[in-house]
């Protein structure tokens, strides 16, 4: 018979049977996991950074309108984080949410490399004599469109589920394997920058000098070779039984606490209704009071002959304080969307910037979306050097490993502000460049290195915001909600792909209304990019500021050990500030 040590009491192996932790888990079933990461990474990012240059140059659709489409698609594949972490969550469990959409996003890759291979799928090429190019009609459009979304429903359901897996290969009650899990989260934030940077760079320039086609066709067959090494580990993974649905059990008690809203909340919480084992009992928090009413035993909350309670009139303080540690990260989830709307300007706009501007090195000739390789470098080089140097001094100065998570999102959201100030600043050099020239000129006497610290830092601030999100959401959310809130963390992704489509909209209605060329018009050399990235840092003080208010307010988790500390020492202990 196995022995109860070498098992995991909360995760079961391929047959059902408890894990044996010497033939499951740990760092190689993990990095398989972290294959399927990879390639997704690689597919949405090959697409995604370049695919304002083809919707302009090859659909001939005008420049803002590109940019929409751009961000819309990446809006709505974070978007779909939460579907596909509501099907783990209730029905399908990780591993299947993940076999499924890599399926789904193999196919999609697949149906964009024949539509943009065949020449029926897009309108005819511009000729330089023509005064008008033909924009590409419904159909085409909409083949187009279907090839983008399969892929963005495929990247909505991987997303919510494999950093998920990821960890659940790891035993957290076993010291050695906690720290390994902490590594865990590094290192995937590490490998996905490598997708994005072989994305960027390799892929990127095929999609340029070989054809599209080609390149979407090589993210078909990474994603195909991913798919058959992530199966090959089935027999070595740890699965997690599902809970059931977060948002069914939010509902419940919010609908619970609205039933007996005209009741009182006893003074000694103790006569609240909790039937959890001491051990997995979460503690009563002060926040929120109004929810406590949904643990208020009153008289119809148990049917005849049922020694369990009808969920949607009575839930235990444990479920009460899971919804409540819930609430507590919107305020730093709303904050931390505006991040998102600036990262958007490096994929579109900034990528258009790039277009206009000499990229030659010697002979070789940069592709506009590669200048996005810098960005992914930021990324890299921050990580390394916070790994290397700021974690070893900040444990030195501080005794702590590192910042804490709400101060890694603040650093982001700095950085990012300051990039679109540096933004600005570029772009009417460029303009004045543009001006002095002549701006239907192709490419214009300014070399495109301007571009670097924009990139730079918003790409700086990305290593930061990601990492400490990531960190954030799964950290201090309960331990059946781990997918949901990872889902609700990559919605802030979502929304702010969806704030910059509306910015752009918006702006463009407002400052075209006046019959002249608006601040993003179709050429660009036209228009008034930098009040646009000028808007946007002065939006990300005003956010910053808030995000201030939010983090103070916010009462981190604490930890069993400090609120045996707390029992023992039989003080009031402050609560953590961040």
């Amino acid at each position: 018979m196995m022995s109860t040590s070498w098992t995991v009491s909360d995760a079961v192996n391929y047959k059902g049977l408890p894990a044996d932790k010497s033939k499951t888990g740990g760092w190689v079933p993990a990095a398989l996991v972290l294959g399927i990461e990879i390639n997704e990474r690689l597919s949405t990012m090959g697409i995604a950074v370049n695919l304002v240059t083809y919707l302009g140059g090859t659909m001939h659709l005008p420049s803002a309108a590109s940019a929409n489409i751009v961000t819309d698609f990446m809006g709505t594949a974070f978007l779909l984080c939460l579907f596909g972490g509501f099907l783990a969550d209730s029905f399908l469990g990780r591993y299947k949410t993940i076999a499924i959409f890599a399926l789904i996003q193999a196919l999609g890759t697949g149906m964009l490399t024949v539509t943009t291979g065949l020449p029926q799928l897009r309108p005819p090429p511009c000729h330089p004599h023509d005064k008008y190019c033909r924009p590409a009609n419904g159909f085409q459009m909409g083949i187009l469109y279907l090839a983008l979304y399969l892929i963005a429903l495929g990247t909505g359901g991987l997303k919510s589920s494999v950093s998920g897996f990821g960890t659940d290969q790891f035993d957290e009650k076993d010291e050695k394997e906690k720290s390994q899990m902490a590594y865990f989260f590094n290192r995937f934030f590490i490998f996905i920058s490598i997708g994005t940077l072989a994305a960027v760079t390799v892929l990127v320039y095929v999609q340029d000098e070989v054809g599209r086609s080609w390149a979407y066709g090589i993210c078909c067959l990474s994603m195909v070779i991913a798919i058959i090494i992530f199966f090959s580990g089935t027999k070595r993974y740890r699965y997690k039984k599902s809970s059931g649905s977060p948002i069914v059990q939010i509902f419940q008690v919010i609908l619970a606490a609205k039933r007996k809203r005209n009741m009182d909340v006893p003074y000694d919480v103790g006569m609240l209704y909790e039937t959890n084992p001491e051990g997995s009992r979460i503690q009563h928090t002060e926040q929120f009071r109004f929810l406590d009413k949904a643990a208020i035993v009153a008289q119809g909350d148990f049917e005849d002959h049922d020694p369990n309670p009808n969920p949607w009139k009575l839930c235990t303080v444990t479920r009460v304080e899971e919804v409540k540690m819930m609430a507590r990260l919107i305020p730093i989830w709303a904050t931390t969307i505006l991040f998102w709307t600036t990262y958007a300007q490096m994929i579109t706009f900034s990528v258009e910037q790039a277009a206009t501007m000499e990229r030659n090195v010697g002979k070789f000739k940069i592709p506009a979306g590669s200048l996005t390789v810098f960005f992914v470098s930021a990324i890299l080089i921050t990580l390394i050097i916070y790994d290397r140097f700021i974690m070893p001094l900040w444990q030195k100065l501080k005794g702590k490993p590192g910042f804490t998570s709400l101060q890694k999102i603040a650093i982001g959201l700095v950085l990012s502000t300051m990039g679109m100030g540096i933004a600005a600043l570029v772009e009417m050099k460029r303009l004045s460049v543009a001006k002095s020239t002549g701006r239907n000129i192709s490419t214009l006497p300014i070399s495109v290195f301007y571009l670097i610290p924009q990139f730079f830092l918003v790409g700086a601030g990305e290593g930061f915001i990601y990492t400490g999100q990531l960190d954030f959401f799964i950290t201090q959310s309960p331990k059946g909600m781990k997918t949901m809130s990872t889902g609700l963390f990559l919605t802030t992704l979502a929304l702010g792909f969806f704030v910059s489509s509306f910015l752009v909209s918006i702006i463009k209605k407002v400052t075209g209304s006046n019959g002249g060329h608006d601040w993003l018009a179709d050429n660009i050399n036209y228009g008034r990019l930098d009040c646009f990235y000028g808007l946007l840092a002065i939006l990300g003080v005003i956010n910053f500021v808030l995000y201030l208010i939010c983090a103070t307010w916010f009462k981190p988790r604490k930890s069993k050990s400090a609120i045996k500390m707390e029992t023992i020492d039989k003080g009031n202990v402050g609560e953590d500030k961040c």
